[in-house]
């Protein structure tokens, strides 16, 4: 190629990082921002979507159910974003009569952030650490390179005798699904998908098995959202 040729090249384009996500949710699913519009957010399920509650609480008893609901909302809203989140997601509808107890949330990962780290490399190394009575694998999130992580979370002598007593009444073991994804053309920003239900009280039950399956079939809709 001459001189010319190249002098008469278009300059490089620059390539923009994305400036959010997407994802198609299963009826019945809402989001609650973590960063802004929480509060609105939390109003609007429970007076909007959650007209509907458990047929076994009683009519009088509603206004305390949703009261009850914020405080607990709450309370996983503000642990979420302690720990990075962006975005909460959980069911407010029931599902054939049933109301689902599953949650994921879509957190900022400090991952590279001192220096920067090929990302297929930081992939390759998480795989290959494994999880502890769990999965670990490299998978492909909207065409391109991710981490998936599944494993379950018992209960432990040392976790129920840190945990109040509200909070040990009501424990569960938990099936836990992570995704650990790298942004597109900005290497030292990931983002992690991190689901999480005790199922029907038994984490290896058919039933529990439906609602990770569930939860892997909206990150299979995840995009990248450039505008």
């Amino acid at each position: 190629m001459s001189k010319p040729d190249l002098e008469q090249q278009s300059p490089p384009v620059e390539v923009a990082a994305p400036r959010g996500y997407e994802l198609v949710l299963p009826p019945g699913w809402v989001r609650i921002p973590l960063r802004v519009g929480t509060k609105e957010a939390l109003e609007k399920v429970l007076f909007s979507h959650m007209g509907q509650v458990p047929e076994e609480i009683p009519r009088d008893d509603a206004m305390r159910f949703r009261l009850d609901m914020r405080r607990q909302l709450e309370r996983q809203a503000r642990a979420a974003r302690r720990n990075g989140g962006l975005d909460l997601y959980l069911p407010v509808l029931p599902r054939g009569g049933i109301f689902l107890m599953a949650s994921f949330i879509v957190a900022e990962v400090p991952i590279g952030q001192a220096h920067v780290i090929p990302q297929q490399a930081v992939i390759t190394e998480l795989a290959n650490e494994g999880v502890p009575d769990g999965t670990a694998k490299q998978v492909d999130v909207a065409g391109a390179p991710a981490l998936r992580r599944a494993y379950g979370s018992p209960l432990t002598e040392e976790r129920l005798s840190s945990a109040s007593e509200a909070v040990q009444q009501n424990a569960l073991p938990t099936r836990r699904v992570d995704y650990v994804i790298p942004v597109p053309d900005d290497p030292s920003r990931w983002i992690s998908i991190n689901f999480s239900t005790p199922g029907d009280g038994d984490i290896d039950s058919e039933f529990t098995g439906v609602l990770v399956e569930l939860f892997d079939a909206v990150v299979s809709t995840f995009k990248w959202s450039y505008e």
